[in-house]
């Protein structure tokens, strides 16, 4: 149970965040604090800190304008500090991350009466690393064999030195903290990677510039806050290397999850592999050229001398199998010559995932080079660390070391990423579990064929629910969309989320009635294209001259055709997703309605979720057709193989669910505050004429409802 001394302490600063900002207390928010504090506030621990109970986890659906930052910080904060823990606060988007940190931060500083650090925690790789900085300065690079490996990443022009040259100054003077996203002019991205290092490459504290490490100093500065603001991406990127390696151990962490909608398709992506033929085998035969380079390098010490003996026989040994898998991988594609002349690309999937035994049998003798490679690799990578170590005597010295380090980490990451993608290939699935997908994709690289061979998962439920939940000390899942079809089912299915867990679906502040939902007679069924454009041309050419309005389409084709159909009166007002960027064309949309004229937003998907135009700016939504997805990415078309394998409907388990929260989502751009009302309009006839149609608009908020 919650102590009363924190429940008093937590009901005081919310108090006082009240007053002091003028808000509005809101029931949904105090709700939402009252949620948060009974989960973490229940979570026992033994004398030593850890966890000791399983109900440590609450999903909380809260809808726009319940105020559920300034909820979450007050009721998770008291609690982690008063467990020893870190608040960990991850946002899907820049966006919010930055409103989080600037202003929702500071105004809890000021007014909550708590007193608490925070810091913003970014991965290494958005951190100038000042040794590079130091070689880029000196006109060197770590290594003539090194540039060789990333030449085709790599720029050499006057703009990079006066960049450098800019870089190394500012930071000098402490006007820069070596932060990519802090500079004031953007950076090309083959300039940064000359001046940034991944985990394997840096040396951590042997380098010799350690004590001015941006990314360095960047982590003192996460040791000593009490909340650490982060991103999905890097909390998984944190999970994937074991957790603790960039944030706190996830033990020693609650996590607040904001747009935790996002969390499951984050978590595929950084489980998937991939590995490119061509690419490989062009690194390895600039490896094979470099080899005299590395022993007249390396060679005086021994076991780097006998380790790197042993390359050219396992760099013999992979060269056929690529070949064949290669050759293999077209033949399965059917395309044994190659990409036909007007295709860019051509996509082939294994049906359920299945790999045929032949090249299963060539992805376990991949396995086994790629696994001794990078073992080689590592140990080389091992020894020149140590070598950097005063106190460890080698047979090299630091010079030599710091020389080589980054070419044999550069490597040995990629000998790691092969391995991982044929570990892939080889494993047969487990039965009665979802198998993962696995696909190739043919493509030209600079005018020769390329062949890429890709695996995921279909589902992180079972790496979220080990890795993180089953880790963590106690989490927050929110969003705005959390629920399917009014339930929590989905989320729970794709993140892992245990049944025992607190599931609550938090009241709105706004009053939906202020809206009204309207399916039109002539609103028309989208299997029938050509009566489904002309529906959409006819509805958009009799809006009024002043109205603000988005229409939000599922297709970019569908988009240039009732765009390029509409009379030269209407088009006039239309700002067209494609036509400019995004920010750019809102702050078109807000002058004209600012100058009482209409103005009109076609849009795609992502206006669907990502855009925030409360009162005036926005009072009606026109929405084309419902946003059922089309399963046929490698990904999507393998788990719903696999639940029809089951007896199950995909249709049913995900495409209406994933309609159903894309659909709130879209009706959720018109009531952003209290006082906003409008027309949702729905173009789309299958909401009145398939089965589906009620429980769609069964999971809508309240509006009043007007379909013909």
């Amino acid at each position: 149970m919650l102590d009363d001394g924190l429940k008093s302490d937590i009901q005081e600063a919310y108090r006082r965040v009240v007053e002091k900002l003028e808000l509005t207390p809101r029931y949904g928010q105090r709700l939402m604090i009252a949620e948060i504090a009974r989960t973490l506030g229940g979570i026992e621990q033994d004398s030593e800190g850890k966890r000791t109970n399983d109900r440590h986890v609450c999903v909380l659906e809260a809808g726009t304008g319940t105020g559920k930052t300034l909820a979450y910080l007050i009721a998770a904060l008291p609690i982690a500090k008063a467990q020893g823990k870190r608040l960990i606060v991850s946002t899907a988007t820049v966006a919010l991350q930055e409103q989080v940190l600037n202003q929702d931060l500071p105004a809890l500083a000021s007014h909550s009466g708590i007193a608490f650090r925070y810091a913003l925690a970014k991965g290494r790789g958005r951190y100038v690393c000042v040794a590079r900085l130091d070689q880029a300065l000196e006109g060197t690079e770590p290594n003539p064999t090194l540039s060789l490996f990333e030449q085709s990443l790599q720029t050499h022009s006057s703009d990079f030195t006066v960049l450098a040259t800019d870089m190394a100054e500012t930071y000098g003077r402490g006007d820069w903290e070596g932060d990519r996203d802090n500079w004031p002019h953007t950076i090309d991205d083959a300039h940064w990677r000359r001046l940034t290092v991944d985990h394997r490459q840096c040396t951590g504290r042997r380098c010799g510039h350690f004590g001015a490490c941006a990314f360095f100093r960047s982590r003192r500065e996460l040791e000593n806050a009490d909340i650490i603001v982060a991103n999905h991406d890097l909390v998984l990127a944190d999970l994937a290397l074991g957790g603790g390696a960039i944030l706190p151990d996830p033990a020693d962490c609650i996590f607040v999850f904001d747009e935790g909608h996002h969390l499951p398709d984050k978590a595929l992506s950084h489980f998937a592999h991939r590995f490119a033929v061509h690419g490989c085998l062009r690194w390895l035969k600039t490896l094979k050229s470099s080899l005299t380079d590395l022993h007249q390098g390396l060679a005086t010490q021994p076991t780097v001398a006998r380790l790197l003996v042993s390359l050219p026989e396992l760099m013999h040994g992979l060269e056929p199998v690529l070949g064949d898998v290669f050759s293999m991988g077209h033949q399965l594609a059917d395309r044994a010559n190659g990409l036909v002349d007007e295709e860019a690309q051509h996509q082939y999937r294994f049906e359920k995932g299945q790999v045929p035994d032949e090249l299963r049998e060539r992805a376990q003798q991949l396995l086994v080079m790629f696994a001794s490679l990078s073992r080689c690799l590592e140990s080389i990578g091992d020894i020149l660390r140590e070598s950097l170590d005063p106190d460890k005597q080698t047979g090299l010295d630091r010079e030599q070391a710091e020389a080589w380090l980054p070419l044999v980490a550069l490597l040995h990451g990629r000998a790691l990423e092969a391995h991982a993608l044929w570990q892939a290939f080889s494993e047969q699935d487990a039965a009665n579990v979802p198998p993962s997908a696995r696909w190739l994709t043919l493509s030209r690289v600079a005018g020769e064929p390329e062949i890429e061979f890709s695996a995921s998962p279909v589902s992180a439920a079972h790496t979220l629910a080990k890795h993180l939940w089953g880790r963590c000390h106690g989490a927050v899942v929110t969003s705005a969309t959390l629920t399917a079809l009014g339930r929590f089912e989905r989320i729970q299915e794709r993140a892992g989320l245990a049944n025992r867990y607190r599931y609550q679906a938090l009241p709105s502040p706004f009053d939906y009635t202020n809206a009204i939902l309207r399916v039109p007679s002539d609103a028309a069924d989208p299997s029938d294209r050509d009566a489904h454009e002309s529906a959409i041309v006819r509805f958009v050419s009799q809006l009024g001259d002043e109205e603000a309005v988005l229409v939000l389409f599922s297709s970019r084709a569908q988009l240039r055709v009732v765009e390029k159909a509409l009379p030269s009166s209407v088009k006039t007002r239309v700002l067209a997703q494609d036509a400019l960027p995004k920010r750019e064309l809102i702050e078109q949309h807000r002058a004209a309605v600012d100058s009482g004229k209409g103005s009109i937003i076609f849009g795609l998907a992502s206006f669907a979720e990502g855009i925030d135009l409360p009162g005036n700016y926005l009072t009606h939504v026109v929405i084309t057709r419902l946003p059922f997805a089309v399963p046929d990415d490698p990904v999507g078309a393998t788990l719903a193989e696999w639940i029809e394998s089951q007896g199950g409907n995909p249709f049913m388990r995900i495409s209406v669910p994933d309609a159903s929260i894309k659909l709130v989502q879209a009706c959720g751009r018109l009531i952003r505050k209290e006082s906003d009302r409008g027309v949702i309009t729905l173009l789309d006839r299958r909401v009145v004429t398939r089965r589906y149609g009620q429980a769609l608009l069964d999971a809508l908020p309240p509006f009043k409802r007007e379909i013909s």
